[in-house]
């Protein structure tokens, strides 16, 4: 699948705003901590993908009801879906001047009766974008940083109507960031993210 920049403008993908706002001091310490143990840039993304994956537990595994969408909020609790978990990520990333984009998946729901769009994020490194999942393993989840062949949480059955979304955002998506800020708790927030992404 050929990834599409929505922006053309690359430093775009390296802009804090409110939700990516990388130049809130909890991130700037927690990348700087990071970066200490990174010999280069490669090292950096890898150890702020696997701080982000597995120190940020994903709130339908661990059962926590609040919902967090600001990257900084989500590295102080501790929480998040994988859209929060994506904005960390991408915070943390952008933080060190590696270019990071969102990006969505479409996937069938837990329960198996609808469908869910699942987040994630890009990272840019040898002049292409490569796809990288931190929604946190569990039993039958794997997801590995990797520039050499994607290894994701999740690969779409077409079958099932799943997709993977081409376009690399800037920003998140309005539709999700949306049903992020207005849920109150995470089941209410299960029942009102978007099942996809308008075109």
């Amino acid at each position: 699948m050929e990834l599409i920049q929505k922006n053309p403008d690359l430093s775009a993908y390296l802009a804090a705003d409110d939700v990516i706002d990388h130049r809130h001091p909890l991130v700037r310490e927690t990348a700087a901590e990071l970066a200490k143990g990174a010999a280069d840039s490669y090292a950096y993304a890898r150890a702020a993908y696997e701080y982000v994956r597995d120190t940020v537990p994903h709130s339908a595994d661990s059962g926590d009801l609040r919902v967090t969408w600001r990257a900084s909020d989500v590295l102080a609790r501790r929480t998040g879906i994988c859209h929060a978990k994506a904005h960390a990520l991408t915070a943390l990333l952008r933080a060190e001047d590696i270019p990071t984009a969102l990006c969505y998946q479409r996937l069938t729901h837990d329960a198996g009766t609808g469908w869910c769009v699942h987040g994630l994020i890009a990272v840019r490194f040898h002049g292409a974008w490569h796809r990288q999942d931190p929604r946190g393993n569990k039993p039958g989840v794997d997801a590995q940083f990797s520039l050499d062949g994607e290894r994701l949480a999740f690969h779409p059955d077409v079958e099932s109507n799943e997709m993977d979304y081409p376009v690399l955002f800037d920003v998140p998506h309005p539709a999700v960031l949306a049903a992020l800020r207005d849920a109150p708790d995470r089941p209410y927030l299960w029942e009102h993210l978007p099942d996809s992404l308008p075109s």
